[in-house]
């Protein structure tokens, strides 16, 4: 599973992916890792950073591939 898969699917977070919040927190698709947990589960996560490219915290989700949502 890729983000861009996630993204596709993931149907409770609508603005999650939106271009306006990504660019809020100075992230791109490709600053997202996709571990897989179990068989249903996979955790995505991205640096958040400021203006300047300073990393301020990080990004962190649960997706489930049955539901298609964030948990």
């Amino acid at each position: 599973m890729t983000i861009y898969n996630i993204k596709k699917r993931v149907q409770n977070a609508p603005y999650f992916f939106s271009r306006k919040s990504m660019k809020f927190f100075n992230q791109t698709l490709k600053d997202f890792r996709v571990y897989k947990v179990n068989d249903i589960t996979f955790e995505i996560s991205a640096p958040m950073k400021d203006y300047t490219g300073k990393v301020m915290g990080t990004t962190k989700r649960t997706f489930n591939s049955l539901t298609n949502c964030f948990d």
